[in-house]
């Protein structure tokens, strides 16, 4: 049995369970095929994670995280996940990774986000929705350059899924910045916990605007009934998407391996066909 960990909890709703295993799966016999101890299935709690006595610490021994014994086991922190020294392949956001995750991980590449209204290679943008009839609707751009309606986001109640996100926080703040603005043209800001929260809070009146990365936008209008109380009525700027990353102690070799597994068709997105509809 493999000592290893992986994990895909970025789009992983609890009506994606299938599909994501799929994706794993193929995952997994790819890199087996070419000799990597790649996990059976992947984690979903903290539960799951193998324990580090000690917990986690850096390459130079500084201690950066707990050991995942000691969390909620039916919880999962996405944080002590991407720490940890077992760690062979995960998704993770930009966000973190700018923030200090980087120094602890390394990227194995970038999935394709074609598929998806908003996507384009591996950059994406988020889409910013509210209550349908308070705004026009606007498709995304083809030249993926942000398009923010100033004047009806001004004064509005901001939702986000959390302010480490590049899609849901981050990107928004600099395209902003980008135009002479800040977050300060809303009236409040509140965290929702995730792009789905945002979306059932906007729907409920809780809030007013919120940015969603184009997968989960996706994902909303097949399954979160919310999504059909709210529309698009801007984007933010296209960026690079989710990296898959790998611990920073995994071999080269391994890494290598991993990223040529992922890299020969870019454009490849495992939701592709049902994300259309």
């Amino acid at each position: 049995m493999s000592e290893l960990i992986a994990a895909l909890p970025m789009y992983d709703w609890p009506e994606m369970r299938d599909e994501v295993d799929a994706q794993w799966a193929g995952l997994r016999e790819a890199f087996r095929q070419r000799g990597i101890d790649a996990p059976q299935s992947i984690v979903r709690r903290n539960g799951d994670l193998p324990p580090v006595p000690g917990g986690i610490h850096d390459a130079e021994g500084k201690l950066i995280a707990p050991d995942p014994a000691t969390l909620p086991p039916n919880e999962l922190d996405y944080h002590k996940l991407w720490l940890h020294p077992a760690l062979l392949f995960a998704q993770t956001c930009w966000g973190p990774m700018e923030l200090g995750l980087n120094k602890h991980v390394q990227v194995v590449g970038q999935p394709g986000y074609d598929a998806y209204e908003g996507g384009q290679g591996e950059l994406y943008s988020s889409a910013l929705v509210m209550r349908t009839g308070e705004g026009p609707q606007v498709r995304s751009p083809a030249d993926g350059k942000a398009v923010l309606p100033l004047d009806l986001m001004r004064g509005k109640r901001f939702t986000f899924n959390s302010l480490d996100s590049m899609s849901g926080s981050i990107g928004l703040t600099r395209d902003l910045q980008a135009v002479g603005e800040s977050l300060d043209i809303f009236s409040s800001r509140s965290e929702s916990g995730g792009h789905r929260g945002s979306i059932v809070t906007v729907a409920g009146g809780k809030a007013d605007i919120a940015a969603i990365d184009c997968e989960s936008w996706a994902l909303a209008q097949r399954f979160e009934p919310a999504a059909q109380k709210v529309a698009v009525v801007g984007w933010t700027a296209r960026r690079k998407g989710l990296p898959y990353i790998t611990a920073r102690t995994t071999p080269e070799s391994v890494r290598r391996i991993m990223a040529e597994m992922v890299a020969p068709d870019l454009s490849y997105t495992p939701f592709a066909n049902s994300a259309r509809r």
